[in-house]
């Protein structure tokens, strides 16, 4: 056989390999990496953890996933084998959030998982932090999430139009694993916070239903830019009963203006707990009135937006070419499970 008839016949496997894929409803509507024998075992051998370990689980399904089944979808996800240990950790993140367990993947928003990586693991593996990082483009951000998602649709077995109930869904919903850029941020990195070594290589997780973009370029003044925050965390439209959240993703010119005006982290979530309130009469003009006016999160003046200061997850990521940040909005009543795990 000629060099040109063995490649032909290798990449017209490789092809009905990716249409079997498609066929067996393996695929998240993208090709996969076919997960050969060798493949998985060289995903294996990237963690100490045994492939039996139950990594992941649908307690409503009464479903599990194993290390191993974890390690298959990493490879059809796309990751390389070193990215396997922060794949895992990604799971034991989100298994520490509530609305994981209860049932989040299934929700009508079609929730997306955020995932955060601090530590020197971000230069080692590629993981982008700065230009474009909630975008595509950085093969560990993409293929990480990736990852988690076709754990859910083949191993959970939660697909659109069976058991997945999402009214419309959320683009971007399985790509959203950023890095946080510590190196330009003023104040200490998420992991650091959440009471983990600075250096140390962790991840962090939660739910979110969406992102929503200010572009700020306009004032020097913290309280100004806090007030622009402030208008798209207290939109009625987030609001679910008397339930809503936000945080942030923090471009670097804005956290370094909050950081030199002398706030710090716990300022910035502090101030939008005040001030993200909707007055009663917004919200009944929503048709969101509320009847439990004595409730948590209630006053005789209206509802704050948020359940408590410490539930904003601040975080800086991002490039420094325009101010510009993201809100974004962690799903769930029961609020976001500040973890995180060290690989």
């Amino acid at each position: 056989m000629t060099d040109v008839a063995a490649d032909t016949e290798r990449l017209d496997y490789a092809r009905a390999a990716v249409e079997h894929a498609y066929d067996e409803g393996w695929t998240d509507g993208l090709p996969i990496v076919p997960a050969t024998a060798g493949l998985v075992e060289e995903f294996l051998a990237a963690t100490p953890r045994p492939p039996e370990e139950v990594i992941a689980a649908a307690p409503q399904l009464d479903r599990e996933c194993t290390v191993e089944q974890a390690a298959v979808n990493a490879a059809m996800a796309g990751c390389r084998p070193e990215y396997f240990p922060v794949v895992l950790a990604a799971w034991d993140a989100l298994m520490a959030q509530p609305v994981v367990t209860g049932g989040g993947w299934q929700s009508t928003s079609g929730p997306a998982p955020l995932i955060i990586v601090n530590g020197p693991i971000r230069a080692e593996l590629g993981i982008n932090s700065t230009g474009g990082v909630l975008g595509p483009g950085f093969r560990a951000n993409a293929t990480i999430a990736r990852s988690i998602g076709l754990v859910v649709r083949n191993v959970l077995g939660i697909r659109p139009h069976e058991l997945e109930q999402a009214t419309q869904g959320l683009p971007g919903r399985w790509t959203l694993c950023v890095g946080e850029n510590e190196e330009e941020s003023p104040w200490e990195p998420l992991s650091v916070e959440l009471g983990l070594a600075p250096g140390t290589n962790a991840v962090s997780a939660l739910l979110l239903r969406t992102c929503e973009f200010v572009d700020n370029r306009h004032t020097t003044d913290p309280e100004e830019l806090l007030w622009d925050f402030c208008d798209t965390a207290a939109r009625t439209g987030t609001a679910i009963g008397r339930f809503s959240s936000a945080g942030l993703v923090l471009g670097v010119e804005h956290a370094q203006l909050f950081a030199g005006n002398g706030f710090s982290k716990a300022d910035v979530q502090q101030w939008l707990y005040d001030h993200a309130i909707r007055s009663h009469a917004d919200l009944e003009r929503a048709g969101k009135g509320l009847e439990d006016r004595d409730a948590p999160g209630i006053d005789e003046y209206g509802l704050h937006m948020t359940p408590s200061p410490e539930q904003i997850p601040v975080i800086v990521a991002g490039a420094r070419n325009a101010a510009m940040s993201m809100v974004v909005r962690p799903f769930g009543f029961r609020g976001w499970t500040r973890t995180a795990h060290p690989l």
